[in-house]
């Protein structure tokens, strides 16, 4: 299967979000990519990035699902699209699934928070692994993923090939200047992916959005923690990976000892 990850702006709003979204679809799909990823809060755009609150109510929420779902019937590509959402008790970070025929297969709550963020969103509770043409994935998001390794380790337990691991890390307003993916001196979250990978034998699919500063850049680590494909920094577009089912053996994961 060829996997793809999104690197796209900061959304303006909603719709401007949507447009991006179809444009990197469709550049997906011209790269034969059955799935792809976008990054961490997509729509409506993660909090303060300057879209309008209105883009922020449960209506204009649910009305953007069903068009990502549109997109996704009419390209034929399964859409991990990670959306704020509203729950009774407050504010959920999460992430569908929709098929390649347009079907919502579920969600993955972000679960683990990072602690500026107890204020804007509620922590999930549960985890799930999806399957897509044979393929066999989790979901862990941005905080989690980097800090909270457990998040990846049970979803290569129950047999994921891959983890994919939509975040936001940047900013468009200052900060480093990142030349060389998986420098010594760039931020450690490149580090961590491949840490993730390597750690449980599997394929680790990490997607940011393109900033001005990004502090990592979208990259797909194979099972023996190397980098396969990175996004350049700053640049608005996808990169796409062969994933091998056979390589992703969750063999370091599945060996865990808990005592």
């Amino acid at each position: 299967m060829k996997i793809a990850l999104a690197s796209p702006p900061f959304p303006k709003s909603i719709n401007d979000g949507l447009y991006w979204l179809e444009k990197l679809v469709k550049d997906a799909v011209a790269q034969k990519a059955e799935i792809i990823c976008f990054p961490e809060s997509y729509l409506p755009g993660y909090p303060g990035m300057g879209y309008a609150t209105e883009d922020r109510t449960p209506e204009k929420l649910q009305s953007a699902l069903d068009n990502v779902c549109k997109i996704s019937a009419q390209y034929g590509i399964a859409i991990i699209i990670p959306m704020d959402w509203h729950h009774p008790n407050g504010l959920l970070n999460l992430a569908y699934v929709v098929s390649a025929h347009g079907e919502v297969l579920g969600y993955q709550t972000k679960n683990q928070l990072d602690p500026s963020e107890d204020h804007i969103w509620l922590p999930g509770t549960e985890r799930s692994i999806f399957e897509i043409n044979g393929i066999k994935f989790g979901i862990t998001i941005c905080h989690e993923g980097f800090r909270y390794p457990e998040s990846v380790r049970w979803a290569a337990r129950q047999g994921a090939h891959i983890v994919f691991h939509p975040h936001f890390a940047g900013s468009n307003t200052n900060g480093l200047q990142l030349t060389e993916w998986g420098a010594k001196n760039n931020p450690y979250y490149e580090k961590a992916m491949m840490m993730r990978a390597l750690e449980n034998t599997i394929y680790f699919a990490s997607c940011n959005y393109a900033s001005s500063y990004p502090d990592s850049a979208s990259a797909i680590i194979a099972p023996d923690g190397s980098c396969i494909v990175h996004e350049t920094y700053g640049r608005t577009g996808v990169i796409v990976a062969d994933i091998d089912a056979e390589a992703a053996t969750g063999l370091l994961a599945k060996r865990l000892r808990i005592i």
